[in-house]
Formats: structure tokens, C-alpha cells, sequence
């Protein structure tokens, strides 16, 4: 248990904190659950609009620190590759 006041504090923000980020991430999740639905239901349009929600949604993300930037790009690397690939 946090014994100083600036500890106690500290508790709170990292509270705070995990809160916003635990949204940020469940955001992205979302986003990107559509973009793998549309891709499930073979309608290329409805996954290139939902891939560019996402991607954005993922830079968001990391911009903010919730995720790395190397894990952002890499997810949206493999989303794309997919989308691409009911073209082909």
C-alpha cells in the first residue's frame, strides 16, 4: 500500500491512466473486428472503408502510447495484405 502522498497520488493517475488506455485499445479492437467482418463476408468495399477507419484508429493508438509503433504497423500491414487479397 502507497504510504507517501506523492505514492497515493501516483496510484491515482496510473488508475486514471489504465482506464483511458484499457478504452483506447477496445476502440481499436472494434475497428478492427469490422475490418476482419467484412473480410469474412467477401464485400471488398465494406473492408476498404472499414481498413481505413481502422488504420487510423490504430496510428491514433500509438500516437497515444497505448500500442508500439511497430505493433500498430505491423497489424495494419496484415490488414491491408488481407483486404488486398480478395481482389486477387
Amino acid at each position: 500500500m502507497a504510504n507517501t502522498n506523492s505514492a497515493k497520488k501516483m496510484v491515482r493517475k496510473i488508475a486514471r491512466r489504465t482506464a483511458v488506455n484499457k478504452a483506447r485499445r477496445s476502440r481499436v479492437r472494434t475497428f478492427v473486428k469490422k475490418v476482419e467482418l467484412a473480410i469474412a463476408s467477401g464485400d471488398q468495399a465494406a473492408a476498404k472503408t472499414a481498413l481505413v477507419q481502422a488504420e487510423s484508429e490504430m496510428m491514433r493508438a500509438v500516437s497515444n502510447g497505448v500500442v508500439h509503433k511497430n505493433t500498430g504497423s505491423r497489424k495494419v500491414s496484415r490488414l491491408s495484405a488481407r483486404v488486398k487479397a480478395m481482389s486477387a
